[in-house]
């Protein structure tokens, strides 16, 4: 893929793009977007209004006006024109969307007539980068706009939605000003070396770099819940052969999506899927079946497992209720524990085919206490159960009030600013001068400026907008 050709030239955007808007393929509509300097002239030459009293270049912003495609004397198709002059657009620059019927054929020959009439097609993001160019949104607002389209749950739709709207650069920029304003006294002091006066009191920069440390630690702590909601739950189906793992996975998608066998070993890989439960996406992880094995591909296999098992958040122990006793079930949570890095995680034991239970289990009791569901996932019976357990389980801790991370780039910047202003504390206990105290507020100011866009270059820029999809 790729991306934008240079800064400078992207400052000019002298050019006029265009793309396909909406997902490419057959569909009862379609959407094409131009943006530029020439969006009006270009749309002259091919759109003919139903109304001829109307030109296009004379069209009133926020207007949608009914016409024509013609190439030529040929009519392509009709179509709604919606108008947004500038700045009062996405892009900040005049733009235009041609509402066109859903034809591969009629989408591509629109956009063949407005790149004959002068238009180049878009990069990917280059709208977006358009919008963060003119001042429209930053850059982190910027990025939340891929979050958005991404969003697949409420969740991460409202994380997205509310940095789109700018809750979590507001808090950056207030950050970035309160630095600034003091670092101006600190650096007032290097113009009157002579004089051994401090403009800037040290214990009030104490204090500014304690409540900004206090704060930079919140967003560095929400940054796990917001991975978790950005990317869903991830949850690991763990257990022996040949318990209904498999079946367990189908049972909660609705669909036969990993392959279910009476042949202990059948599942040798992870099999992922996700599903949506109270609009928090889950990502179920079917694994290998843990045993003692000489085939080499199942015991890599197994490996895999424990590596899901640390990567999980969540973690369905499956046995047979028939035939697994409650020592059997505490000594191989033991061995569990001893590959697990995080002793938060949450243990589910889900005691699967009680459909073939004669009677009930003489240590029901004990089951009990140990937080399990009892399941028929062949017949999918109080699977309900435990999908509302999965809910109850994170319902806390997916939390998306407050400002919350979910972007790795902020994570690291963020890191980075908390180690500026350490050496800034450091700095001052130490007695060093205001240059040295100057320079590494400088540096937090840089990656504070980073987060929003006030500081960057072509690397990021290119980086980011080149994941977004051509038309946005």
């Amino acid at each position: 893929m790729n991306t934008l050709d240079t800064l400078s030239e992207l400052m000019l955007m002298n050019t006029t793009i265009c793309a396909l808007a909406t997902p490419p393929g057959v569909g009862a509509i379609a959407v094409i977007r131009v943006s530029g300097k020439n969006t009006f002239s270009i749309l002259e030459k091919i759109f003919i209004p139903f109304n001829r009293k109307i030109q296009v270049s004379k069209m009133l912003t926020h207007t949608v006006h009914l016409g024509r495609i013609m190439e030529g004397e040929e009519m392509l198709d009709e179509v709604l024109l919606t108008v947004f002059r500038s700045p009062k657009s996405y892009t900040g620059q005049d733009v235009a969307e041609i509402s066109c019927h859903g034809s591969r054929y009629i989408q591509s020959s629109i956009l063949a007539l407005l790149i004959k009439n002068g238009a180049v097609m878009a990069k990917p993001g280059e709208f977006t980068l358009r919008a963060f160019l003119n001042g429209k949104l930053d850059l982190s607002q910027a990025e939340a706009v891929a979050d958005l389209i991404n969003a697949e749950a409420r969740t991460a739709h409202q994380l997205a939605l509310r940095q789109m709207r700018g809750g979590f650069s507001t808090e950056i920029h207030a950050m970035r000003q309160r630095l600034i304003d003091f670092v101006s006294l600190v650096e007032l002091e290097l113009d009157f070396p002579e004089e051994d006066v401090e403009f800037a009191d040290r214990s009030q920069l104490i204090e500014l770099l304690a409540s900004l440390r206090e704060g930079l630690q919140k967003l560095m702590n929400s940054f796990k819940m917001g991975n978790v909601i950005k990317n869903g739950v991830p949850v690991a189906i763990i257990g022996k052969p040949n318990v209904g793992k498999s079946t367990l996975l189908n049972a909660l998608l609705n669909d036969e999506r990993a392959i279910v066998s009476d042949i202990p070993g059948t599942t040798r890989d992870t099999v992922e899927d996700t599903i949506v439960l109270e609009g928090i996406t889950f990502r179920f992880i079917d694994t290998a079946g843990l045993r003692q094995s000489e085939d080499v591909i199942e015991t890599l296999g197994i490996s895999r497992t424990y590596e899901k098992i640390n990567q999980a958040r969540i973690i369905l122990y499956v046995f047979d209720v028939n035939d697994t006793t409650i020592e059997e079930i505490e000594a191989n949570l033991e061995d569990f524990r001893h590959h697990i890095q995080d002793p938060d995680k949450k243990f589910i034991l889900v005691a699967n085919k009680t459909d073939l239970l004669v009677e009930a289990p003489r240590h029901f009791a004990d089951f009990v206490e140990l937080d399990t569901v009892f399941i028929s996932a062949k017949r999918k019976e109080n699977t309900t159960v435990l999908t509302d357990l999965l809910v109850k389980s994170v319902k806390d801790f997916v939390n998306t009030e407050g400002t919350v991370i979910s972007n790795l780039r902020h994570y690291e910047a963020i890191h980075k600013i908390d180690a500026a202003l350490t050496r800034v504390e450091q700095d001052i206990e130490a007695g060093l001068s205001p240059d040295l105290l100057s320079s590494d507020i400088r540096t937090a100011l840089h990656y504070l400026g980073e987060i929003t866009g006030t500081v960057t270059n072509e690397e990021i820029l290119g980086n980011i907008f080149s994941k977004f999809c051509i038309g946005k």
